[in-house]
C-alpha cells in the first residue's frame, strides 16, 4: 500500500556513495545498492547485488508521478505534483530500509533543475522521507544513460548515438563504441521532454488532418531545438547506431509487437526497423487521446503523452537516419549502480 505524502522515514538515509546501513557491512556478506531517479515524469528505483555478470535486481519501484506537471506554465513545482513524489518517495524510503540496502544514490534531474522550488522540494523529500535527492546536471544524466545502456548497442563499427527522451528534456550522446567503456564524444540536452513539450505546444486538433498538423508543429519545435547539435555532426559520415532508452521508445516497440501488456524480457534489447517506429509515430499522431488509451500497451497513463515522444523521436531520427533503433529498459539508474558497485569495489582494493 502507497504510504501517505506526509509520512516521514523512521531514520535517515546517508547516501552519495556512503553507508546507508552501517551496521548492515557486518552482518551481510553481500552487499545490495541502490539506484534512485526522480525524474519530470516517473520516480523509479531500483535495488540490486553484484553478481559475475553484473548485478542481480532484488527489489525494484516505478511510478508516474508528473513531478514536472504545470510547470512551463509557472516555472514551479505545483503542490500536488510534489505531494504524489513524496508519496512514491515514502515507499521507496521503505523497500530501502526493508532490504538494508548498503549504498545508496538518488537523483533528481531536469524538474528540479528548472523548477524555481526545486531546491526547497529537496529538503522536503529528506525530512519527510530521509531520502537525500542530489540534483544533477544534464551532462552528468547523459553519462549515467550511457553507463546504464551501452551495452545493448548492435555489434559494429564506427561513432553511435544514444538518447534518453524524458519528461523534462532529452539528451543526445555521440559515443565512440569502440572503445571500452564508450567515450563520450559530444552530447547535448534540449529542453523537450514528454511532459514539457505536451504542456508547451499540445497535440490538439477537430480531426485527423488538425492532429497531424499539431503533431506537426511539435516535431518542429524540437527540431529547432535540435539545429546547434545536429550542425556538430558529420554531415559527411553515414550515421551509424542508434539506442534510446525511455518510455517513449519501450512503449512504441511494445505497440510493434503487439503485445497484450508490456513485458520487459522482450523489450529490453530489441531492435525495431525504424520505418517501423516512424510508422506507429504517425499513426498515433492522428488518433485522440481516448483512441491511443485503447491501446494496451499505451492505456490512460501514458495517452496523453506518448505523442511529444513520438515527435521526439522522429526529430531525433531526422538528424541520425540510422535503419535500426536498439531499444532499451535501461539507463541511469543501471548507470548509477554500475558506478556504486565499481567505486567500492575500489575502495576494497585499496
Amino acid at each position: 500500500m502507497a504510504h501517505g505524502p506526509h509520512q516521514a522515514a523512521s531514520r535517515p538515509l546517508r547516501e552519495g556513495g556512503r553507508r546507508a546501513h552501517p551496521s548492515s557491512s557486518t552482518s551481510r556478506p553481500q552487499h545490495s545498492y541502490a539506484a534512485l531517479d526522480l525524474g519530470t515524469n516517473n520516480c523509479r528505483l531500483l535495488i540490486a547485488r553484484p553478481s559475475e555478470e553484473g548485478f542481480v535486481v532484488v527489489d525494484a519501484f516505478s511510478r508516474i508521478v508528473r513531478l514536472g506537471e504545470g510547470l512551463a506554465a509557472t516555472g514551479r513545482l505545483s503542490d500536488v505534483a510534489m505531494d504524489r513524489a513524496v508519496s512514491a518517495l515514502s515507499v521507496c524510503a521503505e523497500k530501502l530500509r526493508r532490504r538494508h540496502v548498503s549504498l545508496v544514490r538518488s537523483v533528481a534531474t531536469e524538474a528540479c533543475r528548472r523548477a524555481s522550488n526545486g531546491r526547497e522540494f529537496v529538503q522536503r523529500v529528506y525530512r519527510e522521507t530521509g531520502i537525500a535527492l542530489e540534483i544533477i546536471t544534464p551532462e552528468q544524466e547523459a553519462r549515467l544513460a550511457v553507463l546504464g545502456c551501452h551495452a545493448l548497442l548492435e555489434p559494429g563499427e564506427g561513432n553511435a548515438l544514444v538518447f534518453d527522451i524524458g519528461g523534462g528534456s532529452t539528451e543526445l550522446i555521440l559515443i565512440d563504441a569502440d572503445t571500452s567503456p564508450p567515450r563520450v564524444i559530444d552530447w547535448f540536452s534540449a529542453p523537450w521532454g514528454v511532459v514539457s513539450l505536451s504542456e508547451t505546444e499540445p497535440h490538439v486538433g477537430r480531426d485527423r488532418d488538425g492532429l497531424l498538423a499539431s503533431y506537426e508543429r511539435m516535431r518542429a519545435r524540437v527540431a529547432r531545438s535540435f539545429t546547434q547539435f545536429a550542425a556538430r555532426l558529420d554531415p559527411g559520415a553515414r550515421p551509424g547506431r542508434l539506442l534510446g532508452t525511455s518510455g517513449t521508445v519501450t512503449t512504441l516497440a511494445s505497440v510493434h509487437l503487439d503485445l497484450p501488456s508490456y513485458d520487459r524480457r522482450q523489450i529490453d534489447g530489441l531492435i525495431v526497423p525504424v520505418t517501423a517506429m516512424r510508422a506507429i509515430s504517425a499513426r498515433l499522431a492522428g488518433m485522440t487521446v481516448a483512441e491511443r488509451a485503447e491501446l494496451a500497451c499505451i492505456g490512460q497513463e501514458r495517452a496523453d503523452l506518448v505523442v511529444a515522444g513520438c515527435a521526439i523521436l522522429d526529430a531525433i531520427l531526422d538528424i541520425w537516419p540510422a535503419e535500426r533503433l536498439g531499444v532499451a529498459d535501461r539507463g541511469i539508474r543501471e548507470g548509477i549502480l554500475r558506478s556504486l558497485m565499481a567505486r567500492d569495489r575500489a575502495r576494497r582494493a585499496s
